[in-house]
């Protein structure tokens, strides 16, 4: 059975940080684009970083360069986002899975995607 799940999500303060992790089972996630998307109240989701599944290149939305960091553990067959400098704006369900692309990852979802992990952003 091919399932994706995240965790990390919490709450945490402005200007603090926490780690995403995307666990899968059933398939490798090295041979994938791998994207991290949110979804706010009211709002539609957003891309914010990918992953190449050969070069292991990435890419990030304006609104996280700089303060997010996407990586890729394939002995634990595992995507992380790590997010600093968390803001207010920050606050979402957060969900990864595979993305489309050619050479390089887009921020196109596709195929099956996890049940996403709250982070509250909050003082």
């Amino acid at each position: 059975q091919l399932q994706l799940v995240e965790s990390g999500g919490g709450l945490v303060q402005p200007g603090g940080s926490l780690r995403l992790s995307c666990a899968a089972s059933g398939f490798t996630l090295e041979y994938l684009h791998i994207g991290w998307f949110r979804q706010a109240p009211g709002k539609g989701r957003e891309g914010l970083s990918c992953i190449s599944s050969s070069t292991g290149s990435t890419m990030y939305a304006d609104s996280v360069k700089g303060r997010f960091t996407i990586s890729r553990d394939n002995a634990k067959n595992t995507v992380y986002l790590q997010m600093n400098s968390l803001k207010p704006e920050d606050t979402a369900v957060y969900y990864c899975g595979p993305v489309s692309g050619g050479r390089y990852c887009a921020f196109v979802p596709v195929g099956s995607w996890g049940q996403g992990t709250q982070v509250t952003v909050s003082s």
